[in-house]
């Protein structure tokens, strides 16, 4: 038993201050043997959505921006894509959790264009390799905890980690309210 599975977020603890996972909210997108793949949910990029991928700009949801998915090949995207049609599977999308799911950005846009409710394009991900995310647990450098749909695709992704915390209730709960200003906590 992992302890965590495809289609749950990763909330930073507070003992992360690397400057690049702090306060971040991960979705797992896959999860084997070989290791762990997951995007940021809450942090935009530096780069123009409509310079990287002119022909997707216009279909994601607000914030209509490029997301910072994590450090790992920041060339790449990965978009994330919930069908408006419940019983379908269309091309080049396959599921994660609930209705969201991995949309191959070689897809034409003709066929993706009306085929989603909601969409977010990620440059980039997280990745861990084999062992190497239980050890972070271990460490409590993660609280992992399920995911809704609604994460995925929020619209202030500023105040998700706070959010998501908050609602787990308890001490995660309490963290939510941590700030990196000692003297303010």
């Amino acid at each position: 038993m992992t302890g965590f599975r495809v289609g749950d977020l990763l909330v930073a603890g507070i003992a992360i201050s690397d400057g690049v996972f702090d306060t971040t909210v991960v979705l797992l997108v896959e999860t084997d043997e070989s290791g762990n793949v997951g995007v940021v949910l809450n942090r935009l990029s530096d780069l123009d959505l409509a310079s990287a991928l002119p022909t997707w700009a216009g279909l994601v949801s607000e914030p209509a921006r490029l997301f910072d998915g994590g450090p790992v090949s920041q060339q790449g995207a990965i978009c994330l894509a919930e069908p408006i049609q419940p019983e379908e599977e269309p091309p080049g999308w396959r599921p994660i959790f609930g209705r969201v799911g991995l949309l191959n950005l070689e897809t034409p846009v003709e066929i993706a264009s009306g085929a989603y409710r909601r969409m977010r394009i990620f440059a980039g991900y997280a990745g861990w390799e084999a062992g190497q995310l239980e050890r972070e647990l271990e460490l409590d450098m993660w609280q992992v905890v399920p995911a809704l749909i609604d994460d995925v695709f929020d619209t202030r992704p500023e105040s998700l980690w706070r959010r998501v915390l908050r609602r787990q209730g308890g001490d995660l709960a309490l963290l939510s309210t941590w700030t990196a200003n000692a003297e303010l906590n």
